[in-house]
This record gives structure tokens, sequence and C-alpha cells, in this order.
């Protein structure tokens, strides 16, 4: 069992990281102002101290405490940490990202150390963004200057105000549409103090806003953490930790992407081309601003450069790179005076087809992994460098991938959009997908054919003697998404050929078919079946079949008939919901081969 200590936009990212274990849990806020949603979350309101904490974490069976409460929540971290010690419990400190800061703001250790530095400066008008909670601790200053606190509009607030003898003049009431700007020009402050409140907090705007009114932001650091927490700045980092901490937790791990993985890799090397100390775990920046740590398995120095390799983990994804590895050297370039040259290495494929974002004859490495590389390596070496990718054993990795028919040859590709690889792959498969389409379009394909895979492919690849092989797309569990993008890139023909097994599935609403999430519903076929006008026989068999196929094999001729006919009708009515305006027509596939679209003709394959 986890405990989750939030009551912030840290926790309640938790909470959606958290409920898709589908695994129990608790979440802990000291008011109850805070609503969370939570399928599997067990929400608790009020303080506990550490003896109240102590005794939940036993009774309950804690094994992990997650810390995603406010940076400036310093007694509950002093709490947290001191139960940690006394039950022997691994803490996950969820941190929002902080920004550097710009090198104009007043730095303050504390409060006293604000107020001193702030009559310093001779500041005798002050905009307080601290919250009503730091009204108390500023008293030696706004006794003596005239100052204005922002406050939430609670009666809470105003009671702490009230008591520390604040007068209600200098109080203003959050207005979250109200501009910090806004504020600083109606009340014309000689300053702003504000915590280091992180991106979350909303710190970047108010320190933007005083330096364009040229006046200066004084700036309280947030308070220091226990050295044991372990610290993940997103959702992707909580899930990680929380696989490795508690493993039967998620029944799946995630893993990271072909990209991350060279990211890492090619940050690594240039350490140590720099004869820097590469650390057992190296950090890197995901595309969504996220830092998370990967381990490297080897760092050597190679001619001309480093090369380091991460032995890529995909987690619990069927994916054909997993435990093998990906190489990156790493040298100063002598052919470009700035900048990043990508050189295809062994085992990573060559771009032959348009349609990829990627101009034809370069490695096959996408954009998105480039652009990670380019971060890392930029932050730490300005100059120009080559960034050599190789998979040594990629060329027949890449005959199991989608890259021969999106004319990718010679080995893998280097890919991933979000750095992450989730279980199943829904991601990977659903950007390939995307990748496949975009080589159909470029090639001058608007008709495409989708289905689950090879075996489907098979018979209705007969139906279209002539189209390209780029014509033909496997959705694998996800019918929903492909027509998606289908939509999205405007293709105005989509033929979909599925076979029956999938077929009563998406017929019931589901578009995404994969076997861990829906099964047959018998309650929905049987529904189908007396609306269709079949017979109290069939209705019968729905009761005993075990899988669908049984259906085709077991209801008599002319109530199979009318069946198909209400499947298919089912079916195009949720696959309209995603692709409205293009031409669909959709094809069931019988196990002998046979195809029945909503005309009622049968043809044998």
């Amino acid at each position: 069992m986890i405990l989750v200590f939030g009551g912030t936009t840290e926790g309640r990212a938790c909470v959606k990281t958290l409920d898709e274990a589908g695994s129990p849990f608790f979440y802990s806020t000291r008011g109850a102002e805070q609503v969370v949603e939570s399928r599997n979350g067990t929400c608790l309101t009020g303080a506990m101290n550490a003896t109240t904490m102590v005794s939940f974490c036993r009774e309950n069976g804690i094994r992990l405490i997650v810390d995603a409460a406010h940076p400036f929540a310093a007694e509950l971290h002093r709490t947290i940490s001191e139960v940690s010690e006394e039950c022997d419990l691994p803490v996950v400190r969820y941190e929002r990202i902080f920004p550097s800061l710009h090198h104009s703001d007043i730095v303050c250790t504390d409060y006293d150390d604000a107020v001193a530095k702030m009559k310093h400066h001779g500041v005798r008008r002050l905009l307080a963004l601290t919250g009503v909670k730091t009204i108390s601790r500023m008293k030696d200053y706004w006794k003596e200057h005239e100052c204005f606190f922002r406050i939430l509009d609670r009666e809470e607030s105003y009671h702490l105000a009230e008591s520390a003898g604040f007068p209600k003049s200098g109080l203003l009431t959050y207005d979250a549409s109200e501009p910090v700007g806004d504020l600083i020009s109606r009340f014309s402050p000689d300053a702003v103090i504000t915590k280091e409140s992180g991106e979350s907090g909303g710190f970047a705007e108010k320190e933007e806003a005083c330096r364009k009114a040229g006046i200066p932001l004084f700036v309280v650091s947030r308070p220091r953490l226990s050295s044991s927490f372990i610290v993940v700045t997103g959702n992707h980092g909580l899930r990680k930790a929380v696989e490795n901490i508690v493993p039967s937790f998620y029944p799946l791990r995630s893993g990271f992407t072909t990209g991350s993985c060279a990211t890492v890799a090619a940050k690594a090397a240039l350490m140590a081309l720099l004869g820097k100390e590469v650390p057992a775990l190296v950090p890197f920046t995901l595309p969504d601003g996220e830092i998370l740590r990967m381990p490297v398995a080897r760092v050597e120095p190679c001619s001309g450069g480093c090369m380091a390799t991460v032995i890529k983990d995909a987690g619990d994804d069927p994916d054909v790179t997993h435990r093998h590895p990906i190489c990156v050297k790493v040298s100063f370039s002598a052919s470009r005076d700035s900048g990043i040259n990508f050189i295809r290495g062994e085992g990573v494929g060559l771009v032959t087809l348009p349609g990829l974002g990627i101009p034809v004859g370069e490695p096959a490495i996408n954009i998105t992994p480039r652009r990670m590389i380019e971060r890392e390596l930029s932050a730490i070496y300005p100059g120009a460098l080559d960034v050599v990718i190789s998979v040594p054993d990629g060329e027949e990795l890449a005959k199991r991938t989608f890259n021969p028919k999106l004319g990718i040859t010679g080995g893998i590709s280097i890919i991933g959009t979000s750095g992450i690889v989730r279980p199943f792959s829904s991601e990977a498969f659903v950007d390939a997908i995307r990748r496949e389409m975009e080589v159909a379009v470029a090639l001058g394909v608007n008709h495409v054919v989708i289905n689950s895979g090879a075996k489907s492919e098979k018979y209705i690849r007969q139906l279209y003697p002539d189209f390209k092989p780029q014509a033909f797309i496997h959705f694998g569990n996800f019918i929903g998404a492909t027509l998606s993008i289908a939509a999205d890139l405007g293709i105005a023909n989509v033929t979909l050929g599925i076979m029956m097994g999938k077929a009563v599935k998406l017929a019931a609403g589901n578009l995404d078919t994969h076997s861990h999430k829906v099964v047959m519903d018998r309650d929905f076929l049987k529904s189908l079946a007396l609306h269709a006008g079949c017979s109290p026989q069939s209705l019968n068999i729905l009761d005993n079949i075990t899988l669908a196929r049984e259906i085709a094999e077991l209801f008599p001729p002319e109530d199979l008939q009318l069946f198909l006919q209400a499947l298919l009708q089912s079916c195009h009515k949720h696959c309209a919901k995603v692709y409205p305006k293009g031409d669909l027509r959709i094809y069931i596939i019988l196990e002998d081969g046979g195809l029945v679209d909503l005309s009622g003709n049968r043809g044998e394959i």
C-alpha cells in the first residue's frame, strides 16, 4: 500500500498516475479544499503528527510514502522524514520543476532574511505573494511599511490575517484571472516578494512581471528536504520509482525509448570526452521537461572520441530492441563550426522514402530524439560535435519491425515522442501507425486498408491486388487511434478488415480491443442478436460460447447473416465517431477466409 501526501497540483498528478495501476492507495490532505476524483485511492483529510502517521503506516501496511505536498510545507516534510526513519519506509518526493533564478532576483534564506534585505534596499511599499501564513513572519516589515498581501478567499485566511493584526485594507483576494503584471500596475509597489514556488506555482510569471516593471523581486528559498528522499519531477519518474520500490503495484513495468537511450549514451560519451566524471545514473530531460536518470553500461575511449553504451530497457513492452545495446560515439567535429552532426552507425536505418519528417538519405533518427540529444549536449559543450549512433544487431532486429514497409533500410530507427515506453507499446505502436500513414500519404496513397495483423491482411489484401504495400497498415488493437490518424491526415478512403474476435469488441464500443482491457460481452451480443431478429436457438448459443469465432461455426446460416449485418452496423457507428468524414468500408473476416460487408455479400478468398 502507498500513502500520498498532496493537496497540490503535484498531488493531483500523483493520483492520476497511481490510478493507472488499478491498485489501492491512500491520498492525504490537510484540509478538504482540494477535491480529487480517484478510482482506486482512498482520500484522507486532517493533519497527521509523527505518532498518528506511524500508527497509520503500521496498521495499513504502508510500503512507500509519496511526499507531493507544497515545497514550503516544512513541518510536514520533517514529520515524513521522522516517520520514514522510524518505520524504515522509503519516501519518494514528487517535486515540482524549479526554473533557474534570474540574476536580478534577490534570494532570501527565510523571512527574517527577507525583511532585513527589503529594509536594506529601502522598500517602502510591498506586494507580498507569499500567502496568508507568512503575514505573521513579516510583521517587523509591515508594522513600519505599506504592504499588500494576496490571500485566498477563505474564512480561514481572513481569520489568520486578523489574528496577526494585519489591516483588512491591505488584503487582496486571489483572482486567477488577474495577471501579476496588472496587480503591479494597480498598486505600484517598490518590490514584490514571493516564494521559490516553481513552475506550477506561477513563479516565471511573477519574475517576468517584475522585470517588465523594473522593480526587484525578493525570493524566499524553498526549505531543503531530507537527503534520503528519492526525488522525481513528473509522472514518469513517479511510476518508475513505484515500479522499483513496490513491484507488485503496477501489473506491468514501463520502459525507455531508443531515443532516450541514445540521449543518455550521447551525454555520457561527451562527458567522458571532456574529462568529466560520468555518474552511475545519468540525468536527462524528457520532451515534457521532466528529469529522469538512466544507467550507462559502458564508457570507453575510441578512435577520435569516446563511446558510451546503454542497454535498452523496454520494461514489459514487447519491443524488439529490449535488452539490446544502444551505442553512441561523440567526437569533436572537423567538418562544421557548430551544432550536432548526426551520423548513421552500424544497425541504424537509412531513410529512403518521404513522409517521415526526415530527409531521404538521412539516418533514421527521429526529430524528437535529435532535439533531446542536441539539448543535452549543447548544455555541456557549445561547439560542433559528430554523433554516431549504432545498434550492433540493428539490421537483423529491423526485419521484425515496420521499417521495411516505411522505406527504412539497413537497421532500426531511433524513435520516441515522449522518451517513455508504456507497456504493450501503446504509444510506440500508435506512433509507428502514424509514421506508416504519413509515408503512405507522401507516396500519393489516398485509400488505406487497415487490419489487425498478418493473418487478416493476407485475406483482405487480395481485394486490392494493385495497391502499394504502404497502403496496408496494421492497427493491432488500436482501431480508434488508427482511424483518428487517418482523419487527421485527410485520408479519404479507409477499408477496415477485422476478425470476429475484435469485431464483437468494436461493436460494443471498444476502440481499443486489447484483451487486457476488454473481453467479449455476451449480454451485448445477445441484445444485438435479439434486435437483429435471430432465433432463440442462436441466443442460447451465445450463452455457451467461449470464443467469438464460434458464432460463425454454430449459428444457423440465416441467423448468422442477420447477426453479421447488425454487428457491422454497430462497428460502423462507433468508427464514425473518430473517422466522421471519409468513406469507410468494413469487412468482417471469418476463420474460413470469408469476407462479409454491409451489403451482405460474402466471398471466399
